[in-house]
């Protein structure tokens, strides 16, 4: 039986672990042939391991997204090893640090985060669309957050500003291309048990019982759950989906 994503070539950045790898994995297992790009080689060949030793496609291209010349590469790398560029996951990013006020966040600290989580996105796809223009389609989906939707408490001005600003771009970027059979769609994860938000509650340990209590299914979510919306958004069963942010959040926002 074919998979979802049966002959589809497939692109995740942020794939070395969490939220990316769930997805690259899940990828494969729907049929795709995956490009797992991430700054970290080791988590990112790992990954690949992952994929081809259950008898998938995949290969890895070490990129940082904020360099518009090593996401151009990752491209045009995709499109010599593949031959195209069918689906997109977008999902590099980083948290705020420090976590703080925001009168006292640091401008590096703000700039640092943008330009991966916001810039970052864009840069990828600028290129993405211009591959998928030529090749007549694609489907696009970015991983934006619950706090691309809403304020927070966190002291995590700069993390919000970006994800708010990743739900914009793709709004206007499913817009702007629905006509040329590029769909571009957002999800918004809750708190998920990644290295992320491990790091996160590694430091402030009491903060664990807090985030729980806020999500009414009453728990955390899994990597594997964001994956199968990613998924199913990137299938052609979601042909009619374009400029939707997907809450995958236990019901967080809905409160």
């Amino acid at each position: 039986m074919a998979g979802r994503l049966d002959g589809k070539v497939a692109l995740v950045t942020g794939a070395a672990s969490g939220i990316g790898r769930a997805t690259a994995l899940t990828f494969a297992r729907e049929g795709a042939k995956l490009v797992i790009a991430d700054m970290n080689a080791d988590g990112g060949q790992q990954t690949v391991h992952m994929i081809t030793e259950n008898g998938g496609a995949a290969t890895f291209i070490q990129v940082n997204v904020t360099q518009a010349t090593e996401v151009e590469a990752m491209i045009s790398q995709t499109v010599e090893t593949y031959g195209r560029l069918d689906c997109a996951h977008n999902n590099a990013g980083v948290g705020s640090r420090p976590r703080v006020l925001l009168h006292e966040l640091p401008e590096e600290s703000w700039n640092h985060v943008i330009d991966i989580n916001l810039k970052g996105v864009w840069l990828c796809m600028k290129y993405e669309i211009t591959q998928m223009l030529q090749q007549g389609g694609g489907a696009i989906v970015n991983t934006a957050s619950i706090m691309g939707l809403v304020g927070s408490w966190s002291r995590s001005g700069a993390y919000n500003a970006s994800k708010h600003g990743v739900v914009g771009l793709t709004k206007t970027a499913a817009l702007e291309y629905a006509q040329s059979g590029i769909r571009v769609n957002a999800v918004c994860p809750g708190y998920i048990q990644t290295p992320l938000i491990e790091q996160t509650l590694s430091a402030n340990p009491d903060m664990e019982a807090q985030i729980v209590a806020r999500h009414p299914i009453g728990r955390m979510g899994k990597p594997e759950e964001i994956a199968e919306s990613v998924a199913w958004l990137c299938s052609d069963a979601a042909s009619f989906v374009t400029g939707h942010t997907m809450t995958v959040d236990g019901g967080y926002v809905a409160q």
